[in-house]
């Protein structure tokens, strides 16, 4: 019967130990501004990624500002674009 104690002893512990660092990793994320992005966003106007296109590139062509630019491509990695890609050049979030 002791073992069986120690067992459920040793399983509730380890619960518990995985409990807290779950909670104190998300309290880091969401002090340090990762969040999830929610919202809608309404895109008008697509256009493809080219050979040699940027995000910058693309945002002084178009004359869109960074935070706008993100704000209607929010899953948009700036560091992987790919030729054919589409990005969204006019559009609404919130």
């Amino acid at each position: 019967m002791a073992k069986v104690n120690k067992a459920a002893t040793t399983l509730v512990l380890m619960l518990s130990l995985l409990i807290f660092v779950s909670m104190a990793e998300s309290r880091i994320l969401v002090a340090t501004g990762i969040t999830a992005k929610t919202g809608t966003v309404i895109c008008d106007i697509v256009i493809g990624v080219e050979s040699g296109d940027t995000c910058f590139g693309i945002e002084q062509k178009f004359k869109l500002n960074a935070k706008f630019f993100n704000s209607i491509n929010p899953n948009l990695n700036c560091n992987a674009l790919f030729v054919g890609q589409w990005v969204c050049i006019d559009g609404a979030a919130n």
